[in-house]
């Protein structure tokens, strides 16, 4: 009952700001100017990918870590893999299902995962993948009964919640489209590696490192979003040693607070080739800036254990904050990324998330790139295909096949799949 009435307490303030302090009149969002994408803090301009990758990508790291994120440990932590289930004729046979156990352990705690993956089985060689967390365990992806429950979400779901059903979110994986596309698929449940409640910290991955501290957070501790970016990072550690997979031809796909996720793992991960952001808004693709639909201030009362303390001193600050997420997608050049709206999610601000793809554009033209040229949104259902892609839909906040269609048809394009 704790669990439930916590969660009604979040939609409630997220609801009250809603009604209360949410834009969305775009002739009511601020005048603004972005923080400078290619000038140093020494004053000097970038001119060359060299200089980018030296001088002022790091800088941009640094900032991103201590104001926004949190700064993910340096330090590791053991992880232990346990093959549990194989099924060689999964999906009619088009696939081989593999589950997974993944043990995070300091050698006197530990916590599980469960990795769920589906491999093509008749590939041409080896096959690139797709990695994304769920968010209601493996079994909501799927109707297969064989698939297990997530570790994770028994910490915050009481027994009998609509979320323990058995394949409530399969429209959000089609899987027998990505199988048939050739591409591998590697979910695992987003609780398993930080449980969604700031209550619940001590059971998250966080919990293992040293120096944590269930009383005391220093400001620019890492907090969810930067555990839930480090275990993609272990998932792809796992994926490097299947023989099926090929490891210079993997993307991550986060949605909403995983599409957050999934662009810090991506500036700090090289290994995920491609970064797809679908409906990320605040803390994702969106510019901070602009002040419309989620804004600093709402996320972070809604939901204060996702960024580091540090950040919510820019509560209603957003012109204070050194940072704007143009250039946290610029930090995954020379890397692809795509970024995915949906046309009635106001909250997550679809023209801001264009923006920050298009005003990414300066550093990819200095690996001669190819970028969005122009700061008009494309139509509906009208994808952008360069080497940043984006496309806005018709609907709600979701993920739905033809969002998986253009990223499919986006990863085609750069992997050559």
């Amino acid at each position: 009952m704790k669990n439930l009435t916590y969660f009604i307490l979040c939609l409630a303030v997220t609801s009250i700001y809603a009604q209360q302090n949410v834009n969305y009149d775009e002739s009511k969002v601020p005048a603004y100017t972005l923080p400078e994408l290619l000038k140093c803090q020494n004053g000097e301009m970038v001119t060359t990918a060299e200089e980018w990758e030296k001088q002022r990508r790091p800088e941009l790291m640094e900032l991103f870590a201590s104001h926004v994120y949190g700064r993910t440990p340096a330090e590791s932590i053991d992880v232990y893999h346990e093959l549990l289930t194989e099924n060689p004729e999964a999906l009619g046979g088009k696939a081989t299902c593999r589950q997974v156990k993944f043990t995070f352990s300091n050698g006197n705690k530990k916590t599980e995962a469960i990795l769920l993956m589906y491999i093509p089985n008749k590939p041409k060689g080896k096959v690139p993948v797709f990695v994304g967390y769920n968010f209601n365990g493996n079994h909501s992806t799927t109707t297969d009964t064989t698939i297990l429950y997530s570790p994770g979400l028994r910490l915050v779901r009481e027994p009998g919640h609509p979320d323990w059903e058995r394949g409530n979110q399969t429209n959000r994986w089609p899987y027998d489209m990505i199988i048939g596309r050739g591409y591998a698929v590697a979910t695992m449940c987003y609780h398993d590696i930080f449980p969604d409640k700031p209550e619940l910290k001590d059971h998250s991955v966080i919990s293992l490192f040293p120096g944590y501290d269930p009383q005391k957070t220093a400001p620019d501790d890492w907090q969810a979003i930067g555990a839930w970016a480090l275990g993609s990072s272990r998932i792809v550690d796992f994926l490097e040693t299947q023989k099926e997979i090929d490891t210079d031809k993997i993307a991550i796909m986060g949605h909403s607070r995983q599409g957050k996720a999934a662009l810090w793992a991506g500036a700090q991960d090289p290994r995920f080739r491609i970064v797809i952001s679908n409906n990320s808004g605040c803390g994702g693709a969106a510019l901070f800036r602009r002040k419309f639909g989620e804004t600093i201030e709402i996320i972070n009362k809604a939901f204060p254990h996702w960024f580091c303390e540090n950040f919510h001193q820019y509560n209603n600050k957003e012109e204070w904050l050194p940072v704007d997420q143009h250039q946290l997608l610029a930090l995954i050049a020379p890397r692809k990324v795509y970024v995915a709206s949906a046309e009635e999610d106001l909250w997550a601000d679809p023209r801001g998330e264009f923006l920050a793809a298009y005003d990414a554009g300066p550093v990819y033209r200095l690996y001669g790139l190819e970028t969005i040229n122009q700061d008009k949104m494309p139509g509906l259902h009208k994808p952008i295909m360069g080497d940043i892609g984006y496309h806005i839909r018709a609907g709600k906040h979701d993920v739905t096949e033809y969002d998986w269609a253009c990223f499919l048809d986006f990863a085609g394009k750069h992997f050559k799949n």
